[in-house]
């Protein structure tokens, strides 16, 4: 066993990923087995440190809650959460979907976000094809430090913040698995949006929850 990080065969976990970037290491649970999820977050939590866990299923869930009654599961997003240390949430995440469809990717940038020490709020279905929805919600849109989800091109065009565009594999068409919204984003002439892959609201919830920190901290100096 290494002082930074503790083997257990199968996984080398990073227990020093949170003093050398503030936020833990996260622990992609698709492709892992029940047994092996179970020993990573018993490692994780035998030293003091909280633990997510996402593209969750409902039965790892359920395995992982006979062993830690604790565990919290967001099934929209398939994130799942064993926390024993308190958070607290500085700021102010708005994320945003287009359409109901894209609020599993919503979740699970929501749920990152909230895990890392962001406050975040949700503005869902408010797309293009009724414009007039996210008008109505813009002005309260612009008191987040951030904005994050699938309106990257248009929400940056109306807003003095940065916007993390999330590309989702959702859609009619020749939509490609999300290709076809992954290449408008980055082809996009909207400057200052940031673009993550296709589905990643992981991603985007931990880059808009160190913007956000960023800011909140320095708001306070």
């Amino acid at each position: 066993m290494s002082d930074k990080y503790i083997d257990i065969d199968f996984a080398k976990l990073d227990i020093e990923r949170q003093k050398r970037r503030g936020c833990s290491e996260a622990v992609f649970c698709e492709c892992k087995t029940n047994v092996q999820l179970i020993e990573i977050f018993k490692t994780f939590k035998s030293k003091g440190q909280n633990v997510l866990g996402t593209r969750a299923s409902a039965e790892q869930y359920e395995a992982l809650k006979n062993e830690f009654p604790d565990i919290q599961y967001n099934a929209q997003g398939r994130v799942l959460t064993l926390i024993h240390n308190k958070i607290e949430k500085i700021g102010e995440i708005a994320v945003c979907t287009g359409g109901t469809g894209d609020i599993p990717i919503a979740e699970e940038a929501s749920a990152t976000a909230e895990f890392f020490g962001s406050n975040v709020t949700k503005y869902y279905d408010i797309g293009i094809a009724g414009i007039h929805r996210l008008f109505d919600k813009i002005d309260n849109i612009k008191k987040a430090n951030v904005i994050e989800g699938a309106l990257g091109g248009i929400l940056t065009g109306l807003v003095d913040i940065p916007v993390i565009a999330v590309p989702t594999s959702i859609g009619y068409g020749a939509s490609f698995k999300g290709l076809s919204a992954l290449l408008t984003m980055l082809n996009s002439c909207a400057e200052g949006m940031t673009v993550v892959n296709i589905d990643n609201g992981f991603n985007a919830g931990y880059s808009a929850n160190q913007i956000n920190r960023k800011i909140s901290l320095a708001k306070k100096e």
